[in-house]
């Protein structure tokens, strides 16, 4: 069977939903190496959330960006002994928008993201940012539960 998708997005967070998104888009890219995965996580602005109110925000900002530089090398990792091409991209603004705008922009086949993040609004069956790409992507999206 053809794999129909050359080019597939992730939406990480770290969150065990996107675990489980990055390992589906995995399962696609095992099946044909010409298929590629970009990896992409999005800082939402002023949503830095797990820190502690005592730090300036440069300190917060510093302990982000080594949080996310640590995230993004455990996915390399888990992506290494995959032959496809793959890319991490990070980004900076809603994630929703950012995240169908880089689909648009680069050509991608597929979205793939899990139900739920790690964000602090939970909306009944999905959350925030996975209701408002499945609900304005023009690209189609993958939901892992």
């Amino acid at each position: 069977m053809a794999v129909i998708y050359s080019r597939i997005l992730v939406a990480y967070d770290g969150s065990e939903l996107a675990e489980k998104a990055l390992e589906t888009a995995k399962n696609f890219a095992e099946q044909d190496p010409n298929v590629s995965i970009d990896v992409v996580t999005v800082q939402e602005p002023f949503k830095l959330y797990g820190y502690h109110i005592e730090l300036s925000y440069e300190q917060i900002q510093k302990q982000y960006e080594q949080d996310l530089k640590e995230m993004m090398n455990e996915v390399r990792e888990k992506l290494a002994d995959l032959p496809n091409q793959t890319q991490m991209v990070e980004l900076k603004g809603y994630p929703a928008r950012e995240i169908i705008e880089y689909a648009e922009k680069n050509d991608i086949d597929l979205i793939v993201m899990g139900s739920r993040g790690l964000g602090n609004i939970k909306e009944l069956f999905l959350g925030s940012v996975s209701h408002n790409v499945v609900q304005h992507s023009p690209k189609p999206v993958l939901i892992v539960k």
